[in-house]
């Protein structure tokens, strides 16, 4: 990566040049709404669902809830990662040292479980750039096909982060390859928050036709807003999460993150309520694109800043739920990291509840990031088989 204190300040203004940067390379993925997804979250859950979770006995909550859905599994290698990847490979690009000490012959070496490699590789072969990938051996076939398709050389290591920073270590030894990390880096950070911009831009948009799409859920004496309330958008190592924060920096939209809460996937979110961003994680979810810890520069901006508002985590099955419901309502591919926002949406009671008391009647329109969509056919298979 180029040197962290050369990349532009962490501010909204530089997520806006990075967007300028890297728009030859992506694409500017569609905004969708469902209705029933809509009137789903806006429902209050049967008594009965809450028996067992931590809202047993608590009058169930009825908030108003107008859902956008900004599809980045539509996204080039079917994520949002490309993003960052592009914009941290055309900031090296501009790195004189970096070129003229050979830096584009030795290549670049990153540790993913599979989007940002894919994502890596792409844009490191659009370059020239060798490319070294370090995967968990348990990554998904499809990731792993996909990376070593754009080129790129794939070394397996353990599934824990301090096994996968080692393996890329060992890269960096012999080779010479330059690190670009997968979510802890200024220029990374700006990338993923790139699609903040656009879902911002494609609802104020939608909300200035004459006809939004979810006007049926509209009170009689309500008009529609101009912009988002919120946006919701799932955290692994915190990349894109803090990117979309930045995003939304000073225009009255707040930002929320969603994670997995099995075997301890839900770090940020304990980290952000006991005030100390924790390290390690080591967990089997089904969200396996989120089974990283918070890095040090996205907590920087989602805690220390303050600029998420809050933290939410959700199970496996209620994860699997909003999957389920993505396939058979939205009609469009997703992975199961992609929709533990939604999942917060629709099951997390404490969330809904503080939708509840701020939005009132008129509610909120939320933005839901769809992350990913790098799912095989046999792994979906095996999540509905039960």
């Amino acid at each position: 990566m180029a040197d962290p204190s050369t990349s532009p300040p962490l501010t909204r203004s530089s997520v806006q040049e990075a967007h300028n940067l890297i728009l030859p390379h992506i694409h500017k993925t569609p905004v969708l709404t469902n209705t029933t997804l809509s009137k789903l979250a806006s429902t209050p859950r049967p008594a009965a669902e809450l028996e067992g979770t931590p809202w047993a006995g608590r009058t169930p909550t009825k908030p108003v809830i107008r859902i956008w859905l900004k599809c980045e599994n539509l996204q080039r290698i079917g994520a949002f990662k490309i993003r960052g990847a592009f914009h941290a490979i055309e900031r090296l690009e501009r790195d004189k040292k970096w070129v003229e000490s050979g830096g584009k012959e030795k290549g670049v070496v990153t540790h993913s479980s599979g989007n940002h490699a894919q994502a890596l590789a792409l844009a490191a072969r659009e370059n020239d750039i060798p490319a070294y990938i370090v995967m968990p051996d348990i990554s998904a076939a499809p990731k792993i096909a996909a990376t070593k398709g754009y080129g790129a050389t794939v070394i397996f290591s353990g599934s824990t982060s301090v096994e996968r920073e080692a393996a890329a270590a060992k890269v960096i030894q012999d080779t010479g390859a330059r690190l670009v990390p997968p979510y802890d880096h200024p220029d990374i950070i700006l990338g993923q928050g790139t699609l903040g911009l656009e879902l911002q831009d494609q609802v104020s948009e939608a909300l200035a036709s004459s006809s939004p799409p979810y006007r049926s859920l509209l009170l009689p004496t309500q008009s529609p807003r101009t912009s988002l309330n919120a946006i919701i958008a799932p955290c692994g190592g915190g990349g894109m999460l803090s990117g979309v924060a930045l995003s939304c920096e000073n225009t009255g939209i707040r930002v929320f993150g969603a994670e997995p809460n099995y075997e301890g996937a839900d770090d940020a979110t304990r980290g952000y309520y006991s005030g100390t961003r924790i390290t390690t994680v080591k967990s089997l979810t089904i969200a396996d694109g989120l089974r990283t810890p918070v890095g040090v520069y996205p907590w920087s901006i989602i805690y220390e800043r303050r600029l998420v508002s809050g933290m939410y985590s959700v199970s496996e099955n209620e994860i699997l739920a909003a999957l389920r419901l993505v396939y058979e309502r939205v009609k469009v591919v997703v992975e199961p990291s992609a929709v533990v926002g939604l999942a917060v949406a629709l099951f997390n009671e404490d969330f809904r509840a503080m939708v509840e008391k701020e939005g009132g009647e008129e509610g909120w329109d939320l933005g839901v990031v769809f992350s990913g969509g790098n799912v095989s056919l046999e792994a979906l298979g095996k999540l509905f088989s039960t």
